[in-house]
Protein backbone atom coordinates (compact mmCIF):
# COMPACT_ATOMS: atom_id res chain seq x y z
CA UNK A 1 0.00 0.00 0.00
CA UNK A 2 1.47 3.81 -0.86
CA UNK A 3 3.05 5.91 2.14
CA UNK A 4 2.23 9.52 2.78
CA UNK A 5 5.20 11.50 3.87
CA UNK A 6 4.40 14.34 6.17
CA UNK A 7 5.68 17.32 7.37
CA UNK A 8 8.04 18.05 4.39
CA UNK A 9 8.96 21.90 5.13
CA UNK A 10 10.13 23.88 2.09
CA UNK A 11 10.63 27.92 0.77
CA UNK A 12 7.88 29.62 -0.41
CA UNK A 13 9.54 29.18 -3.54
CA UNK A 14 10.27 25.11 -3.72
CA UNK A 15 8.15 23.58 -7.04
CA UNK A 16 6.57 20.35 -6.67
CA UNK A 17 9.57 18.33 -7.73
CA UNK A 18 11.84 20.04 -5.06
CA UNK A 19 9.25 18.62 -2.39
CA UNK A 20 8.39 15.42 -4.15
CA UNK A 21 13.01 15.10 -4.16
CA UNK A 22 12.84 16.49 -0.36
CA UNK A 23 10.62 13.32 0.95
CA UNK A 24 12.94 10.83 -0.54
CA UNK A 25 16.22 12.45 0.64
CA UNK A 26 14.10 12.25 3.93
CA UNK A 27 13.24 8.94 3.83
CA UNK A 28 16.71 7.68 2.83
CA UNK A 29 16.33 5.90 -0.53
CA UNK A 30 17.79 5.47 -3.91
CA UNK A 31 14.91 7.59 -6.12
CA UNK A 32 15.41 4.59 -8.51
CA UNK A 33 13.20 2.85 -6.22
CA UNK A 34 10.18 4.75 -6.54
CA UNK A 35 7.78 4.38 -8.69
CA UNK A 36 5.16 7.16 -8.30
CA UNK A 37 5.95 10.71 -6.28
CA UNK A 38 3.63 13.26 -5.74
CA UNK A 39 2.33 15.84 -3.93
CA UNK A 40 -0.42 14.71 -1.70
CA UNK A 41 -1.42 18.33 0.52
CA UNK A 42 -0.09 21.04 1.25
CA UNK A 43 -0.60 24.47 3.75
CA UNK A 44 1.05 27.31 4.39
CA UNK A 45 2.78 28.04 7.73
CA UNK A 46 2.70 31.67 8.02
CA UNK A 47 2.84 31.55 12.14
CA UNK A 48 5.89 33.35 11.90
CA UNK A 49 5.69 35.96 8.75
CA UNK A 50 9.21 36.22 8.49
CA UNK A 51 9.72 32.73 7.47
CA UNK A 52 7.24 31.64 6.08
CA UNK A 53 6.90 28.35 4.04
CA UNK A 54 4.73 25.44 2.61
CA UNK A 55 4.07 22.38 4.57
CA UNK A 56 3.54 19.25 2.68
CA UNK A 57 2.46 15.91 2.51
CA UNK A 58 4.09 13.54 -0.07
CA UNK A 59 2.66 10.37 -1.84
CA UNK A 60 5.28 7.97 -2.13
CA UNK A 61 4.93 4.22 -4.18
CA UNK A 62 7.68 1.70 -4.16
CA UNK A 63 8.10 -1.12 -6.77
CA UNK A 64 9.18 -2.92 -3.73
CA UNK A 65 5.98 -3.61 -1.19
CA UNK A 66 7.86 -4.71 1.68
CA UNK A 67 9.90 -1.90 1.61
CA UNK A 68 7.13 0.47 1.78
CA UNK A 69 5.67 -1.56 4.97
CA UNK A 70 9.21 -0.59 6.21
CA UNK A 71 9.17 2.61 5.86
CA UNK A 72 5.75 2.95 7.94
CA UNK A 73 6.82 1.17 10.52
CA UNK A 74 10.32 2.93 10.52
CA UNK A 75 9.45 6.70 10.36
CA UNK A 76 7.01 8.35 12.61
CA UNK A 77 6.43 10.72 10.03
CA UNK A 78 5.12 8.03 7.33
CA UNK A 79 2.31 6.83 7.61
CA UNK A 80 -0.33 4.09 4.80
CA UNK A 81 -2.67 6.31 2.45
CA UNK A 82 -5.93 6.44 3.78
CA UNK A 83 -8.16 5.10 0.25
CA UNK A 84 -11.53 5.34 -0.08
CA UNK A 85 -12.19 1.77 -2.61
CA UNK A 86 -12.19 -0.07 1.48
CA UNK A 87 -15.07 1.43 2.65
CA UNK A 88 -16.93 1.04 -0.71
CA UNK A 89 -19.59 -2.03 -1.22
CA UNK A 90 -17.87 -4.81 -3.21
CA UNK A 91 -21.77 -6.26 -4.18
CA UNK A 92 -25.31 -5.28 -3.78
CA UNK A 93 -27.92 -6.30 -1.31
CA UNK A 94 -30.31 -8.78 -1.88
CA UNK A 95 -33.62 -7.28 -1.15
CA UNK A 96 -36.72 -6.22 -3.18
CA UNK A 97 -37.41 -2.10 -3.31
CA UNK A 98 -41.22 -1.91 -3.04
CA UNK A 99 -40.93 1.71 -4.73
CA UNK A 100 -38.50 3.77 -5.95
CA UNK A 101 -35.38 5.25 -4.40
CA UNK A 102 -35.53 9.17 -3.95
CA UNK A 103 -33.40 11.48 -3.09
CA UNK A 104 -35.19 15.09 -1.95
CA UNK A 105 -32.99 17.57 -2.20
CA UNK A 106 -29.92 18.32 -4.70
CA UNK A 107 -27.47 20.11 -2.19
CA UNK A 108 -24.25 18.44 -1.66
CA UNK A 109 -25.53 15.57 0.36
CA UNK A 110 -28.19 14.25 -2.84
CA UNK A 111 -26.10 15.38 -5.39
CA UNK A 112 -23.50 12.53 -4.20
CA UNK A 113 -26.12 9.97 -2.76
CA UNK A 114 -27.90 10.28 -6.39
CA UNK A 115 -24.31 9.65 -7.85
CA UNK A 116 -23.23 7.25 -5.82
CA UNK A 117 -26.74 4.97 -6.27
CA UNK A 118 -26.56 5.84 -10.49
CA UNK A 119 -23.07 4.23 -10.30
CA UNK A 120 -24.62 0.75 -8.63
CA UNK A 121 -27.04 0.54 -11.11
CA UNK A 122 -30.10 2.21 -8.88
CA UNK A 123 -31.50 4.64 -10.90
CA UNK A 124 -32.62 7.27 -8.26
CA UNK A 125 -35.46 10.16 -8.76
CA UNK A 126 -34.06 13.32 -7.61
CA UNK A 127 -37.05 15.89 -6.28
CA UNK A 128 -35.23 19.00 -5.72
CA UNK A 129 -37.79 22.45 -4.70
CA UNK A 130 -35.86 24.85 -6.69
CA UNK A 131 -34.40 25.38 -10.36
CA UNK A 132 -31.65 24.72 -12.09
CA UNK A 133 -28.32 26.41 -11.89
CA UNK A 134 -29.30 28.41 -14.51
CA UNK A 135 -32.12 29.16 -13.44
CA UNK A 136 -31.27 30.33 -9.90
CA UNK A 137 -28.68 32.40 -11.46
CA UNK A 138 -31.58 34.66 -13.41
CA UNK A 139 -33.13 34.24 -10.32
CA UNK A 140 -30.98 35.31 -7.33
CA UNK A 141 -29.17 38.59 -9.20
CA UNK A 142 -32.71 39.53 -10.43
CA UNK A 143 -33.23 39.30 -6.72
CA UNK A 144 -29.83 41.25 -5.98
CA UNK A 145 -30.84 43.67 -8.61
CA UNK A 146 -33.80 44.69 -6.79
CA UNK A 147 -36.29 42.39 -7.61
CA UNK A 148 -38.52 40.03 -6.14
CA UNK A 149 -37.78 37.50 -3.65
CA UNK A 150 -38.24 33.53 -5.68
CA UNK A 151 -39.36 31.21 -1.70
CA UNK A 152 -38.13 28.78 -4.02
CA UNK A 153 -35.64 29.56 -5.97
CA UNK A 154 -33.06 31.68 -4.37
CA UNK A 155 -29.52 31.25 -2.51
CA UNK A 156 -30.87 28.77 -0.08
CA UNK A 157 -33.00 26.17 -2.80
CA UNK A 158 -31.97 25.26 -5.93
CA UNK A 159 -29.37 22.94 -8.22
CA UNK A 160 -26.46 22.47 -6.07
CA UNK A 161 -27.68 23.75 -2.15
CA UNK A 162 -26.47 26.93 -0.53
CA UNK A 163 -23.36 25.97 -1.14
CA UNK A 164 -23.44 26.97 -4.80
CA UNK A 165 -23.67 30.55 -4.11
CA UNK A 166 -20.36 30.55 -1.67
CA UNK A 167 -16.74 30.66 -1.65
CA UNK A 168 -17.08 27.03 -2.58
CA UNK A 169 -14.76 25.73 0.24
CA UNK A 170 -13.57 22.19 0.24
CA UNK A 171 -12.23 21.79 4.05
CA UNK A 172 -13.28 19.96 6.89
CA UNK A 173 -12.51 18.60 10.26
CA UNK A 174 -13.83 14.94 9.28
CA UNK A 175 -11.13 12.01 8.86
CA UNK A 176 -12.56 10.53 6.80
CA UNK A 177 -11.19 8.28 2.94
CA UNK A 178 -14.40 9.10 1.34
CA UNK A 179 -13.17 12.58 1.24
CA UNK A 180 -10.51 11.99 -1.14
CA UNK A 181 -13.75 10.29 -2.99
CA UNK A 182 -15.54 13.70 -3.08
CA UNK A 183 -12.24 15.48 -4.39
CA UNK A 184 -11.50 13.32 -7.03
CA UNK A 185 -15.01 13.44 -8.37
CA UNK A 186 -14.91 17.02 -8.42
CA UNK A 187 -11.68 17.08 -10.31
CA UNK A 188 -13.24 14.65 -12.51
CA UNK A 189 -15.57 16.97 -13.38
CA UNK A 190 -14.28 20.35 -13.87
CA UNK A 191 -12.76 21.50 -10.61
CA UNK A 192 -9.42 23.06 -10.70
CA UNK A 193 -6.87 20.02 -10.18
CA UNK A 194 -5.24 22.03 -7.40
CA UNK A 195 -7.95 20.69 -4.91
CA UNK A 196 -6.66 17.16 -5.24
CA UNK A 197 -2.78 18.67 -3.29
CA UNK A 198 -4.00 22.18 -1.41
CA UNK A 199 -5.63 21.69 2.78
CA UNK A 200 -7.49 24.23 1.90
CA UNK A 201 -9.17 23.56 -1.43
CA UNK A 202 -11.79 25.56 -2.71
CA UNK A 203 -14.06 25.80 -5.77
CA UNK A 204 -15.60 28.90 -6.18
CA UNK A 205 -19.04 29.93 -6.90
CA UNK A 206 -18.12 30.49 -10.67
CA UNK A 207 -16.80 27.28 -10.91
CA UNK A 208 -19.10 25.57 -8.67
CA UNK A 209 -21.98 26.39 -10.62
CA UNK A 210 -20.58 24.30 -13.83
CA UNK A 211 -19.73 21.48 -12.02
CA UNK A 212 -22.97 20.95 -10.28
CA UNK A 213 -24.36 20.46 -13.43
CA UNK A 214 -21.99 18.43 -14.64
CA UNK A 215 -22.85 16.29 -11.45
CA UNK A 216 -26.81 16.03 -12.52
CA UNK A 217 -25.75 14.71 -16.12
CA UNK A 218 -23.58 12.04 -14.87
CA UNK A 219 -26.24 11.14 -13.01
CA UNK A 220 -28.79 11.15 -15.56
CA UNK A 221 -26.39 9.16 -18.27
CA UNK A 222 -26.32 6.18 -15.57
CA UNK A 223 -30.07 5.87 -15.65
CA UNK A 224 -31.16 8.23 -12.89
CA UNK A 225 -33.83 11.10 -12.93
CA UNK A 226 -33.64 14.69 -11.80
CA UNK A 227 -36.62 16.68 -11.60
CA UNK A 228 -36.54 20.47 -10.47
CA UNK A 229 -39.50 23.06 -9.53
CA UNK A 230 -40.44 19.26 -7.10
CA UNK A 231 -40.99 20.15 -3.53
CA UNK A 232 -41.63 17.22 -0.82
CA UNK A 233 -45.06 18.42 0.52
CA UNK A 234 -46.20 14.82 2.08
CA UNK A 235 -45.13 11.32 2.90
CA UNK A 236 -46.72 7.90 3.79
CA UNK A 237 -45.50 5.98 6.56
CA UNK A 238 -47.20 2.62 7.54
CA UNK A 239 -46.67 0.11 9.61
CA UNK A 240 -43.06 1.92 10.63
CA UNK A 241 -42.09 1.97 6.93
CA UNK A 242 -41.97 4.42 4.46
CA UNK A 243 -44.70 3.73 1.67
CA UNK A 244 -44.79 6.79 -0.88
CA UNK A 245 -44.14 10.62 -1.58
CA UNK A 246 -46.04 13.59 -2.32
CA UNK A 247 -44.53 15.99 -4.49
CA UNK A 248 -46.47 19.54 -5.09
CA UNK A 249 -49.01 18.66 -3.34
CA UNK A 250 -50.48 16.60 -6.13
CA UNK A 251 -48.61 13.38 -7.50
CA UNK A 252 -48.00 10.93 -5.13
CA UNK A 253 -44.97 8.60 -6.12
CA UNK A 254 -44.19 4.74 -4.03
CA UNK A 255 -41.15 4.95 -2.45
CA UNK A 256 -38.86 2.30 -1.35
CA UNK A 257 -36.09 4.51 0.58
CA UNK A 258 -35.98 7.81 0.36
CA UNK A 259 -32.93 10.12 1.25
CA UNK A 260 -33.58 13.34 3.23
CA UNK A 261 -31.00 15.90 1.97
CA UNK A 262 -32.87 19.25 2.33
CA UNK A 263 -30.34 21.24 3.45
CA UNK A 264 -30.59 23.59 6.43
CA UNK A 265 -33.43 26.21 5.51
CA UNK A 266 -35.91 24.29 4.48
CA UNK A 267 -38.34 24.83 7.03
CA UNK A 268 -41.65 23.95 5.59
CA UNK A 269 -40.14 20.53 5.44
CA UNK A 270 -39.35 20.54 8.93
CA UNK A 271 -42.44 21.18 10.19
CA UNK A 272 -44.27 18.45 7.43
CA UNK A 273 -42.11 16.08 8.85
CA UNK A 274 -42.98 17.19 12.41
CA UNK A 275 -46.39 16.50 11.30
CA UNK A 276 -46.13 13.20 10.45
CA UNK A 277 -44.97 12.24 13.68
CA UNK A 278 -40.64 12.20 12.27
CA UNK A 279 -38.86 12.34 15.16
CA UNK A 280 -36.84 16.16 15.64
CA UNK A 281 -34.67 17.67 18.27
CA UNK A 282 -33.51 21.15 18.83
CA UNK A 283 -29.75 21.46 18.21
CA UNK A 284 -26.85 23.98 18.89
CA UNK A 285 -26.26 26.39 15.76
CA UNK A 286 -24.78 29.92 15.82
CA UNK A 287 -26.01 33.39 14.93
CA UNK A 288 -23.72 36.69 14.18
CA UNK A 289 -22.81 39.12 11.88
CA UNK A 290 -20.57 39.47 8.55
CA UNK A 291 -17.55 41.50 8.96
CA UNK A 292 -15.05 43.14 6.13
CA UNK A 293 -11.65 44.21 6.05
CA UNK A 294 -10.04 45.15 3.12
CA UNK A 295 -8.09 41.78 1.77
CA UNK A 296 -4.70 44.02 1.44
CA UNK A 297 -5.45 44.51 5.17
CA UNK A 298 -6.07 40.35 6.03
CA UNK A 299 -2.52 39.75 3.78
CA UNK A 300 -0.68 42.34 6.21
CA UNK A 301 -1.71 40.70 9.40
CA UNK A 302 -0.86 37.25 8.06
CA UNK A 303 2.21 37.73 6.02
CA UNK A 304 3.97 40.98 7.39
CA UNK A 305 6.89 42.39 4.46
CA UNK A 306 5.73 39.52 1.85
CA UNK A 307 1.63 40.75 2.01
CA UNK A 308 2.21 41.20 -2.00
CA UNK A 309 3.88 38.32 -3.03
CA UNK A 310 2.49 36.60 -5.60
CA UNK A 311 3.33 33.29 -4.52
CA UNK A 312 1.46 33.92 -1.33
CA UNK A 313 -2.67 32.57 -1.49
CA UNK A 314 -5.29 35.01 -0.66
CA UNK A 315 -5.14 35.70 3.28
CA UNK A 316 -7.63 34.12 5.55
CA UNK A 317 -8.14 33.00 8.72
CA UNK A 318 -10.25 31.56 11.79
CA UNK A 319 -10.16 32.68 15.15
CA UNK A 320 -12.25 31.55 18.32
CA UNK A 321 -12.82 32.61 21.88
CA UNK A 322 -14.78 30.85 24.25
CA UNK A 323 -16.08 32.46 27.73
CA UNK A 324 -17.52 29.38 29.99
CA UNK A 325 -19.83 26.98 27.67
CA UNK A 326 -20.17 29.97 25.10
CA UNK A 327 -18.42 30.18 22.07
CA UNK A 328 -17.96 33.06 19.45
CA UNK A 329 -15.76 32.22 16.57
CA UNK A 330 -15.35 33.17 12.48
CA UNK A 331 -17.05 31.27 10.20
CA UNK A 332 -17.06 30.73 6.38
CA UNK A 333 -13.95 33.22 5.89
CA UNK A 334 -14.49 34.73 2.29
CA UNK A 335 -11.00 35.82 1.15
CA UNK A 336 -11.35 38.91 -2.00
CA UNK A 337 -15.53 38.11 -1.59
CA UNK A 338 -18.50 39.84 -1.53
CA UNK A 339 -21.59 39.20 1.68
CA UNK A 340 -24.78 38.09 -0.12
CA UNK A 341 -28.53 38.57 0.10
CA UNK A 342 -29.32 34.79 1.09
CA UNK A 343 -32.85 35.03 2.72
CA UNK A 344 -35.32 31.83 1.73
CA UNK A 345 -38.14 33.80 3.34
CA UNK A 346 -39.98 36.81 2.38
CA UNK A 347 -39.75 40.10 4.63
CA UNK A 348 -36.30 38.97 5.99
CA UNK A 349 -32.52 39.93 5.88
CA UNK A 350 -29.84 36.79 6.17
CA UNK A 351 -26.32 37.34 4.90
CA UNK A 352 -23.63 35.12 3.71
CA UNK A 353 -20.03 35.05 1.83
CA UNK A 354 -19.46 34.55 -1.55
CA UNK A 355 -16.34 34.23 -3.55
CA UNK A 356 -15.25 33.33 -7.22
CA UNK A 357 -12.34 30.98 -7.58
CA UNK A 358 -10.03 33.95 -8.34
CA UNK A 359 -10.98 35.87 -5.02
CA UNK A 360 -9.61 39.02 -6.47
CA UNK A 361 -12.17 41.21 -5.01
CA UNK A 362 -11.20 44.28 -2.94
CA UNK A 363 -13.06 42.80 0.54
CA UNK A 364 -12.45 40.03 2.29
CA UNK A 365 -15.23 38.73 4.88
CA UNK A 366 -16.10 36.41 7.39
CA UNK A 367 -18.92 35.59 9.70
CA UNK A 368 -18.48 36.35 13.54
CA UNK A 369 -20.93 33.79 15.04
CA UNK A 370 -22.17 33.29 18.38
CA UNK A 371 -23.32 29.91 19.50
CA UNK A 372 -26.50 29.17 20.35
CA UNK A 373 -28.44 26.26 22.53
CA UNK A 374 -31.88 24.71 23.00
CA UNK A 375 -30.95 26.12 26.53
CA UNK A 376 -31.45 29.77 24.71
CA UNK A 377 -34.06 29.35 22.82
CA UNK A 378 -36.35 26.14 24.08
CA UNK A 379 -36.70 22.68 23.97
CA UNK A 380 -39.32 22.09 21.28
CA UNK A 381 -37.97 20.41 17.82
CA UNK A 382 -38.63 23.86 15.80
CA UNK A 383 -37.92 26.32 18.79
CA UNK A 384 -34.37 26.96 16.93
CA UNK A 385 -36.05 27.88 13.81
CA UNK A 386 -38.28 30.03 15.09
CA UNK A 387 -35.40 32.13 16.90
CA UNK A 388 -33.81 32.60 13.93
CA UNK A 389 -36.72 33.44 12.12
CA UNK A 390 -37.25 36.05 15.17
CA UNK A 391 -34.46 37.92 14.15
CA UNK A 392 -34.31 37.83 10.57
CA UNK A 393 -37.49 39.67 10.32
CA UNK A 394 -36.31 42.15 12.80
CA UNK A 395 -33.65 42.90 10.45
CA UNK A 396 -36.02 43.87 7.98
CA UNK A 397 -38.46 46.04 9.99
CA UNK A 398 -35.15 48.10 11.48
CA UNK A 399 -33.88 48.97 8.02
CA UNK A 400 -37.15 49.97 6.97
CA UNK A 401 -38.63 47.08 5.27
CA UNK A 402 -37.02 47.21 1.83
CA UNK A 403 -34.38 44.08 2.20
CA UNK A 404 -30.97 46.43 3.00
CA UNK A 405 -29.71 44.94 5.72
CA UNK A 406 -28.24 46.25 9.21
CA UNK A 407 -24.61 47.26 9.25
CA UNK A 408 -22.12 49.71 11.42
CA UNK A 409 -18.33 49.89 11.81
CA UNK A 410 -16.77 48.22 14.51
CA UNK A 411 -16.31 51.02 16.59
CA UNK A 412 -19.75 52.50 16.61
CA UNK A 413 -20.93 48.31 17.60
CA UNK A 414 -18.70 48.69 20.28
CA UNK A 415 -19.81 51.81 21.73
CA UNK A 416 -23.06 51.08 21.73
CA UNK A 417 -24.30 52.60 18.79
CA UNK A 418 -25.30 52.16 15.43
CA UNK A 419 -23.50 54.31 12.49
CA UNK A 420 -21.73 53.66 9.60
CA UNK A 421 -19.34 57.06 10.20
CA UNK A 422 -16.36 56.76 9.64
CA UNK A 423 -15.73 53.61 7.70
CA UNK A 424 -12.84 52.52 5.37
CA UNK A 425 -14.68 49.74 3.86
CA UNK A 426 -17.49 50.17 1.30
CA UNK A 427 -19.67 46.98 2.04
CA UNK A 428 -20.80 45.03 -0.65
CA UNK A 429 -24.15 43.84 -0.21
CA UNK A 430 -25.88 43.87 -3.03
CA UNK A 431 -29.41 45.41 -1.66
CA UNK A 432 -27.34 48.08 0.12
CA UNK A 433 -27.14 48.83 4.03
CA UNK A 434 -28.85 50.74 6.81
CA UNK A 435 -27.22 51.86 9.78
CA UNK A 436 -28.29 50.11 12.80
CA UNK A 437 -27.51 49.45 16.56
CA UNK A 438 -27.04 45.94 17.02
CA UNK A 439 -28.00 45.71 20.38
CA UNK A 440 -31.63 46.37 19.07
CA UNK A 441 -31.17 43.52 16.56
CA UNK A 442 -29.16 40.54 19.05
CA UNK A 443 -30.60 39.37 22.01
CA UNK A 444 -28.21 40.61 24.86
CA UNK A 445 -25.92 37.50 25.16
CA UNK A 446 -25.36 37.52 21.61
CA UNK A 447 -24.58 40.87 21.43
CA UNK A 448 -22.03 40.91 24.36
CA UNK A 449 -20.27 37.74 22.71
CA UNK A 450 -19.93 39.27 19.64
CA UNK A 451 -17.69 42.59 21.46
CA UNK A 452 -15.89 39.99 23.36
CA UNK A 453 -15.07 38.07 20.00
CA UNK A 454 -13.93 41.34 18.38
CA UNK A 455 -11.87 42.82 20.97
CA UNK A 456 -10.44 39.35 21.53
CA UNK A 457 -9.46 38.90 17.98
CA UNK A 458 -7.80 42.39 17.64
CA UNK A 459 -5.15 40.80 19.84
CA UNK A 460 -4.67 38.27 17.33
CA UNK A 461 -5.05 39.96 14.17
CA UNK A 462 -4.05 43.47 13.52
CA UNK A 463 -6.78 43.49 11.35
CA UNK A 464 -9.63 43.00 13.83
CA UNK A 465 -7.92 45.54 15.68
CA UNK A 466 -9.27 48.34 12.83
CA UNK A 467 -12.48 49.65 14.57
CA UNK A 468 -13.45 51.21 11.14
CA UNK A 469 -14.35 47.60 9.43
CA UNK A 470 -17.81 47.01 8.65
CA UNK A 471 -20.35 44.55 10.07
CA UNK A 472 -23.65 43.50 8.15
CA UNK A 473 -26.09 41.56 9.77
CA UNK A 474 -27.44 38.84 10.35
CA UNK A 475 -25.85 35.54 9.49
CA UNK A 476 -28.67 33.01 11.01
CA UNK A 477 -28.12 30.01 8.47
CA UNK A 478 -24.63 28.66 9.89
CA UNK A 479 -26.13 25.08 10.12
CA UNK A 480 -29.23 23.42 10.89
CA UNK A 481 -30.93 24.42 14.08
CA UNK A 482 -32.82 20.69 14.20
CA UNK A 483 -31.31 17.39 14.18
CA UNK A 484 -33.78 14.73 12.34
CA UNK A 485 -32.90 11.71 14.53
CA UNK A 486 -31.67 8.67 12.93
CA UNK A 487 -30.01 4.82 13.69
CA UNK A 488 -26.62 4.01 13.36
CA UNK A 489 -28.16 2.21 10.19
CA UNK A 490 -28.70 5.91 8.87
CA UNK A 491 -32.38 5.32 8.93
CA UNK A 492 -34.92 7.58 11.36
CA UNK A 493 -35.72 6.32 14.20
CA UNK A 494 -39.03 6.83 13.15
CA UNK A 495 -39.33 5.24 10.13
CA UNK A 496 -37.55 2.67 8.39
CA UNK A 497 -36.50 3.22 4.99
CA UNK A 498 -36.37 7.06 5.27
CA UNK A 499 -32.43 8.17 5.55
CA UNK A 500 -32.12 11.91 6.97
CA UNK A 501 -28.92 13.13 5.97
CA UNK A 502 -26.40 16.23 5.40
CA UNK A 503 -26.36 19.45 7.04
CA UNK A 504 -30.70 19.53 6.83
CA UNK A 505 -30.63 16.73 8.95
CA UNK A 506 -28.13 17.76 11.56
CA UNK A 507 -25.17 15.55 10.49
CA UNK A 508 -22.87 17.35 8.41
CA UNK A 509 -21.74 21.15 8.09
CA UNK A 510 -20.10 22.42 4.87
CA UNK A 511 -20.02 20.73 0.95
CA UNK A 512 -17.46 18.10 2.02
CA UNK A 513 -19.25 16.57 5.25
CA UNK A 514 -23.24 16.98 3.68
CA UNK A 515 -21.10 15.20 0.35
CA UNK A 516 -19.41 12.15 2.43
CA UNK A 517 -22.89 11.90 4.44
CA UNK A 518 -24.59 11.61 1.49
CA UNK A 519 -22.45 8.96 0.19
CA UNK A 520 -22.93 6.57 2.77
CA UNK A 521 -26.63 7.06 3.16
CA UNK A 522 -26.39 5.94 -0.49
CA UNK A 523 -24.50 2.58 0.26
CA UNK A 524 -26.85 2.08 3.01
CA UNK A 525 -29.17 1.84 0.63
CA UNK A 526 -26.39 -0.67 -1.99
CA UNK A 527 -25.86 -2.92 0.67
CA UNK A 528 -29.51 -3.79 1.81
CA UNK A 529 -31.40 -3.76 -1.89
CA UNK A 530 -30.90 -5.14 -5.17
CA UNK A 531 -30.49 -2.53 -8.01
CA UNK A 532 -33.07 -1.31 -10.14
CA UNK A 533 -32.74 -3.24 -13.56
Amino acid sequence: MPVIVSQIKTGINSSEEEIAAAAIKRLHIESGKVRICSVHKTSLDARDNSNIKFVSSVWIELDDKTEEQRLAERFDFCSYADTSSNLMPKMGGSNRLNGRVIVTGFGPAGMFAALTLAEYGFKPLVLERGGSVDERVNAVEGFWNGGILDPETNVQFGEGGAGTFSDGKLTTRIKDPLCRRVLECFAELGAPKEILTKAKPHIGTDNLREIVKAVRQKIISLGGEVRFHSRLTDITVSDGRIKSVVVNNSEEIPCGALIIAIGHSARDTFEMLLSKNIFLEPKPFSVGARIEHKQLEVNRSLYGAQYNNPLLPKGEYQLSQRVGGRGVYTFCMCPGGTVVPSQSEENSIVTNGMSEFARNGENANAAIAVSVSPEDYGSSPLDGVNFARDIEKRAFELTGGNYSAPACTVESFLCGKGSLKGADVTPTYALGTAECDFHNLFPKFISDMLETGLRSFSHKMKCFGNEKAVMTAPETRTSSPIRITRRENMQSISAEGLYPCGEGAGYAGGIMSAAVDGIKAAIKIIEEFKAEM
